[in-house]
């Protein structure tokens, strides 16, 4: 069973949207479970302070690492430990697929200003990014991580093919997908996917992917023409 531990002020936010569709389907048959632990069980004052001001002056609270080292260490084992974090490295579907295929994951969901950077260093948290732009906590982060993560088990998605042609499967965008009716608010499908020509169809599909990754992620597309290069050095030596 691939295991999720959340460590959160707001345990009541899980398993949430997680509890539906395909990954509640998974999580109701045994092949993953979720456990959300209250990060102010670990408070030891009796207001369960779980915060204080920033050393240095400073707006807003920073999250104490006494209190959050000990949730930590309640819970550790040898998942990876995961702080979402908005100044983390971005999460890729490579790290996904990574995480997919081990035990499980610990994911730590930061509020206020952040997380004391002595229990981040001291506890080997790997800080996670889910975008360039700023949540009021990792609770959400920790819901994208996790519905990535356990869409890829075994048995999650109907065909183990689902998640072949994806976007970023291939360092590509996924190419567009039509269905019935075909011809749709005057907009026809593209003839080729009609053609019944399987090398057509997929010379097609690889076509427009490419565009769209060119398009809309320079970054993929310079990432990709470098790999490309790379190869082709290689096979020339």
């Amino acid at each position: 069973m691939w295991r999720a531990t959340v460590l959160t002020l707001f345990p009541e936010m899980f398993p949430g949207p997680l509890g539906a569709s395909l990954a509640g389907k998974a999580l109701a048959n045994g092949v993953w479970s979720i456990e959300a632990v209250d990060i102010r069980t670990y408070a030891t004052d009796r207001h369960r302070t779980v915060d204080d001001t920033p050393a240095g002056g400073g707006p807003g609270m920073v999250m104490r690492p006494d209190v959050l080292a000990r949730a930590l260490d309640a819970v550790a084992d040898e998942r990876p430990r995961l702080l979402m974090s908005a100044r983390g490295a971005p999460l890729t579907q490579h790290r996904v697929e990574t995480l997919a295929a081990g035990p499980g994951a610990i994911a730590v969901c930061g509020r206020y200003e952040g997380v004391d950077e002595r229990v981040i260093e001291a506890r080997g948290l790997e800080e996670v990014s889910v975008g360039d732009y700023v949540l009021s906590g990792g609770e959400i982060a920790a819901l994208a991580l996790l519905d990535t993560c356990v869409r890829l088990l075994p048995g999650v998605m109907g065909k183990a093919a689902s998640g072949a042609e994806e976007s970023f499967a291939h360092g590509l965008l996924e190419y567009p997908q039509y269905t019935r009716p075909a011809v749709w608010d005057g907009r026809p499908i593209p003839e080729v996917l009609l053609s019944g020509d399987h090398a057509k169809i997929t010379a097609w599909r690889g076509a427009e992917a490419e565009r769209l990754t060119r398009e809309r992620r320079a970054d993929l597309w310079n990432a990709r023409v470098v790999r490309n290069s790379s190869k082709a050095k290689q096979a020339g030596e």
